[in-house]
């Protein structure tokens, strides 16, 4: 009987990815638990085995023929002690920089701990004998596939990165006995690019820049981005922590929320992503068919599940590379995605009070030269509908993405220039988590903090969060509310004015319009300023809700103004001739 590759998806991907890589030795040692991978190995004749029933004797076998013939060497074992019997071995490497790939297969890690025979923990080991370890999972769905494909192309790529060394990578099997795999599936490979690698082509088609969190560019940096997007008819999609304010920048919250958004019409081909962590949810779905990640920590971070390369380099040597003796002043996708931001024009008198509602009052006037600071989620998601001035910067705690210090990192900030305004927008709950700090004896007056007390975790409380279908049964465990004061209007007023706050208040639209303008005063006062506006979450819904639906409001407003004119019948026999 003819047998072919195991049907353990796990063992397929690591075998298609050491293919890739030009891995072809390996040293198996006899077991039960690695006959998946050892018979796959075993049948494809691209492979050359080696075998050895001492696993100390292997790994040492292992640093012999990979220290002569300078390429990465695959180790197999099975369960029980196998593995440990590697380390004295693996030391070795670990110190020579030898590249040794250690596959220790495995019974279901969760039978760990359990008494059951030959089942050790392979999680921890020892510092000096592998430069990293990973768990593969057994597949049963597609989460646990990209899992799989993360950690193995990881694995593999470690092997000779940074001068190379050990790796580990333990192997959990089912002990299938199907060999019935002709050719191993496409996975995703991922390849890692440094300054000494041939660099691979741009694809043809639309190139995107996606910046997540990032401190402010260096004028450099700004620039050699823009060139690159002049050359290559780029653009940069953008929020308000991506620190780049050059000409290609694209706001794209608004567009991308759209219930009703074509994706495809603006989605590039290729998308290059640098920065860290991005607040911007909606304009993920913006990744196109494949992205390149550039970054100088060379990590693989695949933020939207569709990397094939990971330029470990510096930013500015990526695009000083694709932009080298070329010249261009393309602005064809710049203009195609402004068009499409241009077709959504807000109506403030559509929206109800809400965050959304005071980023679309205040965005825009926010004086020129200040830095502003958001909360996570609802404050960072309702002001990227909105552009800011220019010359504002702007950041949000989108690292660890908590609650915990907003006031802090905004206060912390503003102790570098106190002839600066720093404006922070912050939800109730945050506020209270971190608001010991306002009573720090360095707050200086040249702060502004706008609060936006709506009494609970809002979040909790959209429309299209998991817990709106638990309605007001939300509140009182998952969205906390009803804490500090329950929406007091005299708690936070006596608070901050107590340590030397002016205090601004409003709770619905008219007295916000009374006193907005005092908040955005460019002077720097005399005592930092606080404006409490008080909201409700069912408000903050249905703000949200108005907002992702502008584009199916502009159809239905084209459908009623082209009935008034030639009727619903005109209307059925257009839709006609239109088929």
């Amino acid at each position: 009987m003819t047998m072919y590759y195991s049907d353990e998806k796990n063992v397929q991907i690591i075998i298609k990815i050491l293919k890739i890589h030009g891995i072809r030795r390996v040293i198996a040692s006899p077991g039960s638990t690695n006959i998946t991978l050892v018979k796959s190995l075993q049948n494809d004749p691209y492979f050359e085995l080696y075998s050895s029933v001492d696993e100390r004797s292997a790994a040492y076998l292992a640093c012999g023929l990979s220290n002569e013939s300078g390429e990465p060497v695959v180790l197999s074992c099975t369960g029980a002690t196998s593995s440990q019997n590697y380390f004295p071995g693996l030391v070795e490497a670990y110190y020579r920089k030898l590249p040794i790939l250690a596959i220790t297969s495995t019974q279901p890690v969760m039978k760990v701990g359990h008494h059951i025979a030959q089942v050790t923990d392979r999680s921890i080991f020892p510092n000096d004998t592998v430069k990293l370890t990973v768990t593969l999972p057994i597949i049963k769905d597609e989460d646990d596939l990209w899992d799989c494909e993360m950690k193995v192309n990881k694995a593999i790529s470690e092997l000779k990165r940074h001068g190379g060394g050990p790796v580990h990578i333990n192997l959990q099997t089912t002990y299938s006995r199907s060999f019935e795999t002709k050719e191993l599936p496409d996975f995703r490979i991922i390849q890692r690019i440094t300054v000494l690698n041939k660099f691979p082509e741009l694809p043809k088609g639309k190139i995107a820049v996606f910046v997540g969190a990032h401190s402010k560019m260096t004028t450099y940096q700004s620039e050699i981005l823009d060139q690159f997007c002049a050359i290559n008819n780029s653009v940069v999609f953008c929020d308000h922590t991506s620190g780049y304010k050059g000409k290609y920048r694209v706001l794209f919250a608004l567009v991308a929320a759209q219930n009703l958004f074509n994706v495809s019409d603006n989605q590039p081909d290729l998308l290059i992503h640098i920065g860290e962590i991005t607040g911007d949810y909606f304009s993920i779905k913006m990744a196109g068919k494949q992205v390149w990640r550039v970054s100088e920590d060379g990590e693989i971070r695949d933020t939207f599940r569709k990397l094939t390369y990971v330029f470990e380099m510096p930013e500015e040597q990526f695009f000083e590379y694709y932009s080298k003796g070329k010249q261009g002043n393309a602005i064809g996708y710049l203009e195609e995605c402004k068009k499409q931001l241009n077709k959504i024009s807000i109506k403030t008198s559509d929206l109800p009070l809400s965050n959304i509602w005071l980023a679309s009052k205040m965005s825009s006037l926010i004086p020129e030269g200040s830095t502003i600071h958001f909360g996570i989620l609802n404050s960072l998601r309702s002001w990227n509908f909105f552009e800011l001035p220019d010359s504002v910067e702007s950041a949000s705690n989108v690292g660890g993405f908590g609650i915990d210090g907003g006031l802090s990192a905004l206060i912390g900030a503003s102790l570098f220039d106190k002839n600066k305004l720093y404006f922070g927008i912050i939800g109730d709950l945050a506020f209270f988590y971190d608001m010991n700090v306002l009573g720090n004896r360095h707050v200086g007056n040249n702060l502004r903090i706008l609060l936006v007390n709506n009494g609970k975790g809002t979040e909790f409380r959209q429309f299209n969060n998991m817990a709106a279908q638990h309605g007001e049964a939300a509140d009182s465990f998952i969205a906390a509310a009803g804490h500090f004061g329950n929406k007091s209007t005299s708690l936070v007023k006596h608070y901050v004015q107590d340590l030397g706050f002016d205090y601004l208040t409003a709770s619905n639209k008219e007295e916000f319009e009374n006193v907005y303008k005092q908040f955005l005063d460019s002077k720097i006062t005399d005592r930092p300023l606080l404006l409490e506006v008080f909201t409700n979450s069912d408000e903050e819904s249905d703000a949200l809700k108005v907002i992702m639906n502008y584009e199916k409001s502009m159809k239905v407003k084209a459908k009623e103004i082209t009935e008034s004119i030639i009727g619903k019948g005109g209307v059925k026999m257009l839709k006609k001739i239109l088929k």
